[in-house]
């Protein structure tokens, strides 16, 4: 008779209001960066699987963009995706940013998760920002709008707190054989993570300057025969004052922002990259049922 422990996989709903810190948890829990991160709210636009695992427990960690009033087409569309991602999880993970507390979006949250039916967990982040007496609060808070059944305190900066709440998920997974191979850290495929990388770059390098509207599209994409790869990207803003900006003085800015992307999409692959970056003017792109199909993201009316 075999001593192998029996082996776990489940799914875990992470959901929070948009800058909760979602990402930046699922990318600690899975130990390597799998989901862009960025100061600007809304930067989660897909639903992406990290794997992580913890002993004999694979962990299929759902990161949903931010739940937040949506006002067009493509707010519903990411709205859609991160309810989708809880639905039939095996857990559900309500990450709170414990500075900013029960605002407007996370007020919303709470009281949808109230009536559904999957377990739950309240995560509280950001604690190394935050008073004690202001974290018990909200935990109460929370705990006497929904039935969790539990509350987890981290900062998914630090890393504080994150361990214990890995070890927590694996045991709410049920017995059964993994999803994926081990050494599989993320359901994206690799051409939808080098257009994530380079609109990470975007939003970092623009910080406020440019509006939240724009969409990076991968056009090309060729294996060449010395094993360097060759990738066109497309940058969708909405008008040519957007352009200007992300092209920069003399194209400095697209610059700057294509040397970053090239280098994390080289740590993605493996490989040497040549990077073709293009600004282009599409004032309807989010009404463009090619963009949310490439971003992973269906189609709302």
């Amino acid at each position: 008779m075999s001593d192998a422990p029996q082996t776990r996989c489940g799914s875990v709903a992470i959901v929070g209001a948009p800058n909760a810190g979602k990402s930046t948890l699922v990318n600690a829990l899975v130990g390597q960066k799998v989901a862009i991160v960025s100061a600007k709210v809304q930067t989660t636009r897909t639903r992406l699987i990290g794997i992580a695992t913890d002993g004999a427990t694979q962990l299929l960690l759902i990161d949903t963009p931010g739940i937040f009033a949506p006002r067009r087409r493509l707010d519903r569309a990411m709205v859609r995706a991160a309810w989708e991602g809880a639905e039939g999880a095996d857990l559900i993970a309500f990450v709170v940013d414990a500075k900013t507390g029960f605002r407007d979006d996370a007020t919303a949250i709470l009281e949808s998760l109230a009536n559904r039916p999957e377990p739950k967990l309240l995560v509280l982040n950001k604690v190394d920002i935050t008073a004690k007496t202001r974290l018990l609060e909200l935990a109460a808070h929370a705990n006497a709008f929904a039935q969790f059944a539990d509350t987890y305190f981290v900062s998914a900066g630090t890393g504080d707190g994150v361990a214990e709440l890995k070890t927590a998920f694996a045991a709410a997974m049920p017995e059964g054989p993994w999803h994926f191979p081990e050494d599989q850290l993320t359901d994206a495929t690799t051409r939808l993570m080098a257009a994530e990388i380079t609109r990470e770059q975007i939003y970092n390098q623009l910080h406020a300057e440019l509006p939240y509207a724009s969409a990076v599209e991968t056009e090309k994409w060729e294996e060449r025969r010395d094993g360097s790869i060759a990738i066109h990207q497309q940058i969708l803003v909405e008008r040519d004052t957007q352009r200007a900006i992300v092209l920069g003085k003399g194209g400095s800015r697209l610059k700057e922002i294509g040397t970053l992307a090239r280098a994390g999409i080289g740590e993605l692959t493996g490989k040497k990259v040549h990077l073709f970056l293009h600004v282009k003017v599409k004032e309807d792109w989010s009404e463009d049922r090619a963009v949310y199909r490439d971003s992973g993201l269906d189609w709302v009316d």
